[in-house]
Formats: C-alpha cells, sequence, structure tokens
C-alpha cells in the first residue's frame, strides 16, 4: 500500500505561516482536538504533517488542498520591526501578497471541491478617525497599512475566484508577550512606560485564545467575507499600557509624544501603529454567535502576563 501524503486525511487543516505567534497556537488548539493539521513550511519537509513550499518560485500544488475542511493563511512578516525602510516595506508587502496568491491559485484549481480559505488580513485597513466606528462593512482607510491590507484581500478573493469560499480575517494587535506587548513589556519593567501619542486614540486588541478562538469559529461556522478580530470592548492606548503597568506593579507616568515616535519609527509605523485611532467592532462575530473569553483589555493583559504579586 502506497504511503499515504499529508493532506490525504478528510476534514484535516492545511495552516501556511504555522511558526508563527498565531499559527503555533492554532496548529496546537486544532491538534488537542484530534483535528489533523498539515503544515507548509519554506523548506524540506521533515515530519508527516509538513509539506515544503516555495511561494515566491514556484506554485502549490492543489492535491497538497484536496479532502481539507479549510486552508488558513497566516503568513507575514512582523509589522514590529522599525524602522520601516523601503526595503522592509517591500518585505512586508511581498511576504503577504506572494503566499495569498499561491494559496489562492490552489484554491482556485480545485473548483466546487476547494475547501474554504481564511486569509489573514488586518485592522490597519481601517483610517484612523477619533470617534468613529468601524465594522466589517466600513471603507478602506488611507496609507500604507490601508493599502497593504486591499493588496492582501484582492490577492485572496481574486485569486481563489468567484467560486470559492474565502473569509478574511481582520485581525487587531494580539496581546500577548510576543505580540503588541514585546515593547510594552520592557518599558513598563523599567518604570519608563506611559501615554504613547497622547494615550486616548482608541487601539483595537484581542487575546491570542481569542484570536485562535475566533479561526476556529470562522471554520466551524463557514463564514464568508472580512471578520473583525478584535476584542469587543472599546479601549485606548492608556487603557492597555496601564492595565499592563498595574499587572507588573509598576509605574505609569512616562509620555512617548507623538512627534518622538515618528521621529523614531517612521510616520508610516508609528501613525500606522501606534497613534492611529480607530474603534473595530467584531460585528460579524459576535452575530454568528461568538462568545469571547476575554471581553475587556484588562482580561487579556491578565491572561497574557504573570502577576507581580
Amino acid at each position: 500500500m502506497p504511503e499515504a501524503r499529508p493532506g490525504s486525511q478528510p476534514g484535516h487543516v492545511v495552516v501556511a505561516g504555522a511558526s508563527g505567534l498565531i499559527g503555533r497556537a492554532l496548529v496546537a488548539s486544532l491538534r488537542a482536538d484530534g483535528i489533523p493539521v498539515v503544515r507548509l513550511v519554506r523548506r524540506e519537509a521533515r515530519d508527516a504533517d509538513e509539506v515544503g513550499w516555495d511561494p515566491v518560485r514556484t506554485r502549490l500544488d492543489p492535491e497538497v488542498l484536496a479532502g481539507a475542511r479549510a486552508v488558513v493563511g497566516l503568513n507575514g512578516a512582523t509589522l514590529g520591526r522599525f524602522p520601516w525602510t523601503k526595503r522592509y516595506r517591500h518585505d512586508l508587502v511581498w511576504s503577504r501578497i506572494a503566499p495569498t496568491q499561491a494559496l489562492a491559485a490552489a484554491v482556485r484549481a480545485l473548483g466546487d471541491d476547494a475547501p474554504q480559505f481564511v486569509s489573514a488580513s488586518a485592522v490597519g485597513y481601517y483610517p484612523s478617525r477619533r470617534g468613529a466606528v468601524f465594522t466589517e462593512q466600513s471603507a478602506r482607510g488611507d496609507g500604507f497599512l490601508a493599502d497593504l491590507c486591499g493588496e492582501w484581500e484582492h490577492a485572496a478573493r481574486q485569486g481563489a475566484g468567484d467560486r470559492a469560499r474565502v473569509a478574511l480575517l481582520r485581525t487587531a494587535p494580539v496581546v500577548h508577550a510576543d505580540g503588541v506587548l514585546k515593547p510594552l513589556l520592557t518599558l513598563t519593567r523599567l518604570g519608563v512606560s506611559g501615554p504613547i501619542g497622547g494615550g486616548r486614540q482608541a487601539w483595537p486588541w484581542i487575546s491570542l485564545d481569542d484570536e485562535v478562538r475566533a479561526i476556529r469559529h470562522i471554520v466551524d461556522r463557514g463564514l464568508t467575507g472580512p471578520v473583525n478580530l478584535t476584542g469587543p470592548q472599546r479601549a485606548t492606548a492608556n487603557d492597555l499600557g496601564f492595565a499592563l503597568a498595574v499587572r507588573m506593579n509598576r509605574p505609569y507616568l512616562v509620555p512617548a509624544p507623538a512627534w518622538a515616535l515618528r521621529a523614531a519609527l517612521g510616520p508610516d509605523g508609528a501613525d500606522g501603529l501606534l497613534t492611529n485611532d480607530a474603534h473595530v467592532v467584531p460585528e460579524v462575530l459576535t452575530a454568528s454567535g461568538f462568545a469571547f473569553a476575554h471581553p475587556t483589555v484588562e482580561d487579556a493583559v491578565a491572561a497574557a502576563v504573570p502577576s507581580a504579586d
């Protein structure tokens, strides 16, 4: 009998970007519930559940996706590396677009037998507008991040074709030590954290647990179209920073003005990630019955950071 190749088990989930923060947690969650996972890796496959691929140079064999319930694309260079030079902006774009195009082409090739395509995007899709509330129906903003998200989503939708079932994960910064908290933890531990760019701007956020649970909910419910993966309660930059300082029993006093952030990180990074004011709500998730494990940013910080007490 020939050896079964990865992807031969019905109902499995294919994950691209499985080595990242969200990908690792998603794979662990699926496996814990006995759901087979096939990981697409950018090297020679070493394990039975791996398939090597190079989305820049070669097409993905559609048979890798055959029989899967979903393929989840989470590829992308980190937004947390600064400054965003011209070369790094190129990396930010093509580390997302090329894998998405490769996955979409394989989905299109399978036609009606294709799995659901769950493709990453980000809340950077929306504009910065104090007092506004953004749902999945809101228009795209301007600037580098909004343009990147627009190209990313276009690659998924247009590449997969009109017959494909495509969900777009407009994910907020993940409240985790390896996510949005990474630079804040160091500052807070040193006692030099405080309001960032004024601190009153709305910051979308989500816990890692709810991010993974939401992706699985989207797959289980077969949701399509854009889905905001954000916590249900509005939080400001000050809310997040103060919750972290309280958790670590450290002061929250030293401000970082917007002009200093732009000088240190560049305007794209500072305005796109730190001073941006966008209240993004998870309308589709809530309407589909999703229940958040961490409904407030304080809950998310508590889940991510051990108490100093």
